[in-house]
């Protein structure tokens, strides 16, 4: 049974899809409506919800705002909204779906059907349990696209802004600090090795020993070990 959430500003819109989501309690329950995007971003972690609903158009903060706000999550995405403007930026946003209002109830229920195929795959890789809050909202001039942390390969520093090499060559550029992001990437996996970079551990190929040594990452590029970082690193990488 999967866990939904809905943040819609409007309680009108927030209940007329509750309602409609009856339809689906073989398969899904509405565990927690909110109308205030704040209040949402106090309870949502603590919910560890499977899916949101997420409304695009409310006053003070919208959807997209909300994600980036959010940080890092663990949880699939369904846009609402009254309007179609949004459409390319969802898409890009690798959402499961995006919903227009007065929402269909054919277009819902194709939404849940890619919701349950997508935790079907999720199953059949064997990252059911996958630790919580495992993805990014990266908020750029074109949109806030969600990211895997798995896909992350490194991250770089470029003045105040932070540039996110992803597995499959893609590259992220996001108008906020590298030490902004030290501070989200706490996982297992994730290690600040000088100034300017952060590594996916899981990508690294070899390390070079030096004065603080050098990495070979999966893409290809190589990244110099400070020597303050290199204790760090080992302990990481060979410590038990």
């Amino acid at each position: 049974m999967l866990k939904a959430v809905i943040l819609d500003d409007e309680e009108r819109g927030s209940s007329l899809l509750t309602r409609k989501l009856e339809s689906f309690e073989d398969d899904l329950e509405v565990s927690a409506v909110f109308n205030d995007p704040y209040k949402a971003l106090s309870k949502i972690v603590d919910i560890q919800p499977d899916v949101l609903f997420l409304d695009v158009e409310m006053p003070g903060l919208n959807g997209f705002q909300f994600l980036e706000k959010l940080g890092s999550f663990n949880f699939q995405v369904v846009f609402t909204t009254a309007y179609d403007t949004y459409t390319l930026e969802a898409l890009r946003l690798s959402a499961v779906d995006y919903l227009l209002k007065p929402i269909d109830e054919e277009e819902l229920h194709t939404a849940i059907f890619r919701l349950k195929k997508r935790f079907s795959a999720h199953d059949k890789h064997g990252d059911a349990d996958k630790p919580s809050r495992n993805r990014l909202a990266l908020p750029t001039a074109e949109g806030v696209y969600l990211v895997d942390k798995a896909n992350i390969v490194r991250v770089e520093a470029m003045s105040n802004y932070s540039t996110f090499y992803l597995n499959d060559h893609k590259k992220i550029v996001v108008s906020k600090t590298l030490k902004e992001y030290e501070n989200i990437l706490t996982d297992a996996f994730f290690l600040r090795i000088n100034r300017s970079v952060i590594v996916n551990l899981d990508y690294i190929v070899k390390y070079r020993k030096g004065d603080g040594g050098t990495l070979e990452m999966s893409d290809g590029t190589e990244v110099e070990v400070s020597a303050s970082r290199k204790e760090a690193l080992v302990d990481k990488l060979f410590g038990a």
